[in-house]
């Protein structure tokens, strides 16, 4: 538009590309975008509303975070995991979290770490179906966050597509299981105690589980 500002054109545009994200995120996470299902340029910008070159954008973000996979002739498709992959994710989940409570444990005061993570619970406790993922994810980010680590907040934010699709491996039912406030209050518990061995074992008893009720 004439007398526009660029700049602002570029934050309009910004933000349709990261509506386009979330949205599509949210489709795949619920499951309303199958595993294995092929993603159709003009269908989807027509669903969207958005232009192709705003969608590819958005994609080209999706297939970043692992949410989304290139297949012949670079067809994109919603990523579908088998079950050693999902065991590798929440190995490697496990690594990452257990570093961030040992760091969490070893801090001289924990009282406001361990406010938030409980609030962060709170959260979860009274979320249902895809409010009770984000709210699970908030969780597992904001115990990375606490830390002051950047590099462990960036590996696991970087690792998030994956845990998402993860996630979804099971089923949305199945997925919620591993949401249990009680099995996350044990591992706010053994931060909280201030043994950092507790609480790594805390998360690796956690990741156990969880893997093994997605893949079972």
């Amino acid at each position: 538009m004439a007398g526009q500002p660029a700049a602002l054109l570029g934050l309009e545009k910004t933000s349709l590309r990261q509506q386009a994200v979330a949205a599509l995120r949210v489709a795949i996470t619920s499951g309303e975008l199958a595993p294995s299902s092929p993603l159709v340029e003009t269908e989807l910008s027509e669903m969207l509303q958005i232009s192709r070159g705003t969608l590819r954008e958005a994609m080209r973000q999706l297939q970043q975070e692992g949410l989304i996979s290139a297949g012949a002739r670079g067809r994109l498709y919603v990523r579908h995991l088998d079950s050693k992959e999902i065991r590798d994710i929440f190995a490697v989940r496990a690594a990452l979290e257990a570093l961030a409570v040992r760091e969490l444990a070893g801090l001289a005061d924990r009282a406001t770490v361990i406010a938030e993570l409980r609030a962060a619970l709170d959260v979860m406790d009274t979320a249902v179906l895809e409010a009770r993922i984000e709210a699970d994810l908030n969780f597992h980010r904001t115990m990375c966050s606490l830390t002051g680590n950047d590099t462990l907040l960036h590996s696991w934010i970087s690792l998030e597509g994956s845990i998402r699709m993860s996630i979804m491996f099971a089923g949305l039912d199945r997925a919620v299981g591993n949401m249990d406030v009680g099995r996350h209050s044990a591992i706010v518990d053994a931060i909280e105690t201030g043994d950092a061995d507790e609480a790594a074992k805390a998360i690796q008893t956690h990741m156990d589980w969880a893997s093994a009720n997605l893949v079972s």
